[in-house]
């Protein structure tokens, strides 16, 4: 392979598969970690494996100019859960990153969950591979993205909610005064690019929204929604305790009957903070070709 060669994890998850498609449009070559096997092509080579394998992680990262980390997991029923994926994993791609003879610039992708480590398991193990990240910054230029919640086509999470709003209906959990960032995935997918693409390259930890001014809160999503589906839609504030008891029972069912939970005493207390926005301005400044260009009222009919 070449030209340019990037290293991606997650490439087959919502964000990874989007910024796999932009990356090969804008000339870069890549090679990605898969858990099952796929076919190689003149863009694209796919190394077998997953965080966990020494061997493959090796291969993934041998002679990459550049390392985007993107995998991650949003679901579990312990701490445990959370640490083996998000600090282990992340810790074994570093590990074979500042092996190379020359190692690559590592831009992780975190969450905005990690600006708040004690609210939940997820928060502190995305907070922890963070720290992991940085630790490393002198011997290997690292960044961490830390993006507030994205959709886009593809997604799994936001897309459900929003489709509801278009039957006259916005569920919320929390208090009406809550605000919070959101961001399309394609204006992730741009600020990977442009940090892939400066010369020198850029260091720290970057928060990322849409730059709405103050954010969203439940009645601005909900007049959005109305404007666009020409239809009232009703905020509806579910029960906390209600909610949090679900999540209790969810979590102990879980570990009862062994699946990943998403809904978690942990991600009930993520859903109830008040204070999800973002300051975009670090970001813009050290990547000034980068700007958000979508916001929710013109992403809305294609994001369901």
């Amino acid at each position: 392979m070449s030209g340019p060669l990037v290293a991606v994890t997650g490439a087959t998850g919502f964000i990874g598969s989007i910024l796999l498609k932009s990356l090969i449009k804008e000339g870069w070559k890549v090679r990605a970690l898969t858990r099952s096997p796929r076919s190689d092509d003149e863009f694209t080579q796919w190394i077998e494996g997953d965080l966990d394998n020494l061997s493959a992680l090796h291969s993934l990262v041998e002679d990459v100019s550049a390392v985007v980390h993107c995998a991650g997991r949003v679901r579990g029923s312990s701490l445990e859960d959370f640490v083996h994926a998000n600090v282990e994993g992340t810790a074994n791609l570093v590990r074979a990153s500042i092996q190379q003879s020359s190692p690559p610039r590592f831009l992780l992708i975190s969450s905005l969950a990690a600006r708040q480590p004690e609210l939940s398991w997820y928060a502190t193990s995305k907070r922890m591979a963070e720290q992991l990240v940085i630790d490393h910054s002198p011997i290997m230029p690292c960044a961490v993205f830390r993006p507030t919640a994205v959709y886009g086509p593809g997604d799994k999470e936001m897309s459900p909610l929003f489709r509801i709003t278009r039957r006259g209906i916005l569920p919320m959990v929390g208090q009406p005064a809550m605000r919070f960032g959101l961001l399309h995935v394609s204006d992730l997918v741009a600020a990977i690019l442009s940090w892939l693409s400066t010369k020198v390259p850029v260091h720290g930890v970057y928060e990322l929204d849409d730059g709405m001014p103050g954010g969203y809160d439940s009645q601005s999503v909900a007049a959005i929604a109305q404007d666009v589906w020409k239809r009232p839609v009703s905020c509806i504030f579910l029960p906390t305790p209600l909610v949090a008891l679900i999540a209790s029972i969810n979590l102990w069912s879980a570990r009862l009957l062994h699946y990943s939970p998403m809904l978690t005493p942990g991600k009930v207390r993520e859903l109830q903070h008040p204070d999800w926005v973002c300051d975009i301005s670090p970001l813009t400044q050290a990547l000034p070709d980068w700007r958000p260009c979508v916001r929710l009222r013109d992403a809305l009919p294609l994001a369901i």
